[in-house]
């Protein structure tokens, strides 16, 4: 006969299966209730209602929707405002606001995972990038054409000339 699930039967079954399901820390559960964190793993895993697990899910969906209620209502106050400010003839106040709606887009879009926030890395300032390209015109020293044509295509992508590059 397998073991009984202590984490079942204890007196703060209930307030474990909430910490459990709301993804708290299992140390902080083990630490507050005085059980093992291989129980509480043990308890997860087998134990915790999948409904409890669908209920916490749709909970947290309530949430995202409440937010993003909220950010509609802050755009349809900013557009309003604009348009009071426009009809006023204050144009300073109507180009804040239309600020202000650039950044409640931006946040709608980084809500509904439209928008990615992950760095931008500029490759052309690389010492890495700096150091082929020395190395690619310098190879091509005895074509001076086709040196030039390189040259141009980097200015054009890049904004400034390569300063490796003297022009023949």
């Amino acid at each position: 006969m397998p073991p009984r699930c202590t984490i079942c039967t204890h007196t703060d079954r209930d307030a474990i299966d909430q910490a459990l399901v709301s993804g708290e820390a299992l140390r902080n559960i083990a630490q507050r209730c005085c059980v093992s964190i291989y129980a509480l793993c043990r308890h997860h895993q087998s134990h915790v209602p999948k409904h409890l697990s669908q209920a916490h899910a749709v909970h947290e969906a309530g949430r995202a929707d409440t937010l993003f209620a909220k950010v509609v209502t802050l755009e349809t106050d900013a557009k309003r405002l604009q348009g009071l400010a426009e009809d006023a003839g204050d144009l300073k106040t109507a180009l804040q606001a239309i600020r202000e709606l650039v950044r409640i887009i931006e946040l709608q879009a980084r809500l509904i995972g439209e928008l990615d926030d992950s760095p931008t890395v500029n490759v052309l300032v690389m010492p890495e990038w700096t150091a082929l390209r020395a190395r690619i015109l310098h190879t091509l020293l005895p074509f001076p054409d086709a040196r030039v044509a390189l040259a141009d295509i980097l200015i054009e992508s890049n904004g400034h000339a390569p300063s490796t590059l003297t022009r023949p």
